[in-house]
C-alpha cells in the first residue's frame, strides 16, 4: 500500500496570536511539508483545488512544479483537479511539463469538485455540472492516449487533429478519479477502467464498501482486469507520540475549518465530543500515535476489501511548524514501514 499526504495550502490564522501568516510565508512551510514527505520515504504528495480565499492552491501543478525542483523520488499528484472548470487540454499541459520537471512523477485525480467556486469563477452553470465532467473526463483521456486528436463536444471549442505539446516523460500519464458518495461516480470510474480516489471524510469506512463493490463490478464488466482497478482512499490523518497529544494537536485546526464551513452552510458548531468520535475506532480519522495509525489502516483495508492508496488530509495551519513536520517524520518512519510490513509486532 503507498502512503502520502494531500494538502490544502490553508491559509488560516495562528489560534493563540490570532496572525494569520502571509502567502509566501505558507507556502514556504508548504514546500518544506513536501521536502520531509519525500525524504521520509513517503510515496505521494497530493495538492488540491481551491478558489477561496484562505486556501493557496488554486493552481496545483505550479506548487506541485517547485515542490518537483525540491524532491527526487516523491510522486507529485493533484488532490483534485476540478476537471468541470477547467480545459483539459490545458491542464494536460500543465501535468505533462510537471512530468517532465519531475522525471516521470506527476499524477493527475480529476474530479468534478466538492466546492462550486469555480463554476462562477469560470462563467460555468451549476446546472451542467455533470454533464461538463463527464465530457471533459473523456477528452482528458483521449489527450493522454493520442497527440494529434479529433473530438467534439458542448462545452469546448472542437479539435481537428492539432498536436497537444509537450508529451509527458511518462508513457501513460496517470489520471486517477476523485469520488465523493455518488454510486454513479463509482460506475464511471470502473467503466472506464480509472484508478479510483474516495474522499472519506466522515461517517464510517464501511458505509464505502458497496460503493466499492459497485466499482469493481463495473470494472469487471466492462472487461478490465482486477489488478487495473486500484482504490486509494483520502481521509484526514495526523499522527504524533501518543494519540491523546494527536487529537489535541489537530483539534483547533479542524474546529475552525469546520466552523467557518459550517457557518456558511447553516450547520450546527462542531464539537469535540464529534471530533473524539471520528478519531475512534467506529470513525474515519487516522489520528493517533503510529501503532494507533497503522492499525486504522489495516482495519479500513480490510474493510474495503483491498486499498491501493492512503493519503493523510493533514492540513491545519494553525498547527506549528514543527508539530506539522514531527507529524510527516512519524508517518514516514514509524506508520508507513508498519503498514509495508503488513503487521504490528507484538
Amino acid at each position: 500500500m503507498e502512503i502520502g499526504i494531500d494538502s490544502f495550502a490553508a491559509l488560516l490564522p495562528d489560534l493563540d496570536t490570532g496572525r494569520t501568516p502571509t502567502g509566501s510565508e505558507r507556502m514556504a512551510l508548504l514546500l518544506a511539508e513536501i521536502e520531509t514527505a519525500d525524504r521520509v520515504g513517503l510515496d505521494v504528495f497530493g495538492i488540491g483545488e481551491h478558489h477561496r480565499e484562505e486556501y493557496l492552491d488554486s493552481v496545483p501543478a505550479m506548487i506541485l512544479a517547485a515542490a518537483a525542483a525540491r524532491t527526487s523520488r516523491i510522486r507529485l499528484t493533484s488532490a483534485v483537479t476540478v476537471l468541470s472548470a477547467s480545459d483539459p487540454v490545458r491542464v494536460f499541459q500543465q501535468f505533462a511539463t510537471l512530468d517532465l520537471l519531475s522525471n516521470g512523477r506527476a499524477e493527475i485525480v480529476a474530479g468534478r469538485g466538492s466546492s462550486t467556486e469555480a463554476f462562477p469563477l469560470f462563467g460555468y452553470p451549476m446546472s451542467d455540472y455533470d454533464a461538463l465532467f463527464a465530457e471533459k473526463l473523456d477528452l482528458l483521456l483521449r489527450l493522454r492516449d493520442e497527440t494529434h486528436v479529433t473530438w467534439a463536444g458542448r462545452f469546448r471549442p472542437a479539435l481537428t487533429g492539432q498536436g497537444v505539446f509537450p508529451r509527458p516523460h511518462q508513457a501513460r500519464l496517470p489520471i486517477w478519479l476523485g469520488v465523493g458518495g455518488t454510486p454513479e461516480s463509482f460506475v464511471r470510474a470502473g467503466t472506464l477502467g480509472l484508478p479510483l480516489m474516495v474522499a472519506i471524510i466522515g461517517g464510517s469506512f464501511a458505509r464505502f464498501r458497496p460503493l466499492v463493490d459497485l466499482y469493481r463490478e463495473a470494472g469487471r464488466r466492462a472487461g478490465h482486469a482486477a489488478d487495473t482497478l486500484r482504490v486509494g482512499v483520502h481521509a484526514f490523518g495526523f499522527v504524533a507520540g501518543t494519540t491523546e497529544v494527536a487529537k489535541d494537536l489537530f483539534f483547533p485546526g479542524w474546529e475552525y475549518t469546520f466552523r467557518k464551513v459550517g457557518a456558511e452552510h447553516g450547520w450546527p458548531a462542531p464539537s469535540r465530543a464529534q471530533f473524539d468520535a471520528a478519531c475512534s475506532q467506529d470513525g474515519t480519522y487516522l489520528i493517533g500515535d503510529p501503532e494507533t495509525v497503522a492499525d486504522r489502516v489495516f482495519a479500513m483495508d480490510d474493510v474495503l476489501g483491498g486499498v491501493s492508496r492512503v493519503t493523510f488530509q493533514m492540513t491545519s495551519a494553525t498547527l506549528e511548524p514543527a508539530a506539522m513536520q514531527h507529524s510527516i517524520e512519524l508517518l514516514g518512519t514509524r506508520v508507513a514501514p508498519l503498514v509495508r510490513a503488513g503487521s504490528i509486532a507484538p
